[in-house]
């Protein structure tokens, strides 16, 4: 996939993922890469830029595989952010391909 387009939907990506259950980060990696192959150096700079933007909360959970567990959790202001990058990634997705439709037929 080009690495531009995946940039600019990883965060949607994130979001969407995290509002269906709170993941900590590596289950998190293994989730996005379902959609977009991704790695931990991807995600995690992410994670922090929107936790500092307040989209997520943290907290720690005990793990029976090793030490405590950071997971992540939507907030309300996460959710709204979700819910806006969603609309515009609809219009977007929508008028592109209302342009490579409009073009095919010009062939």
């Amino acid at each position: 996939m080009n690495s531009q387009f995946k940039k600019g939907v990883l965060e949607l990506i994130v979001l969407v993922s995290v509002n269906k259950k709170d993941m900590y980060g590596y289950e998190l990696v293994n989730e996005v890469s379902k959609v977009v192959n991704v790695n931990e150096g991807t995600i995690y700079p992410l994670l922090k830029r929107l936790t500092n933007e307040h989209y997520f909360e943290t907290y720690l959970e005990e793990s029976n595989e090793g030490p405590p567990r950071k997971y992540y959790r939507l907030t309300q202001l996460g959710r709204e952010q979700k819910k806006l990058l969603l609309e515009e990634w609809n219009t977007f997705h929508e008028q592109v391909n209302a342009f490579i439709k409009e073009s095919e037929h010009d062939e």
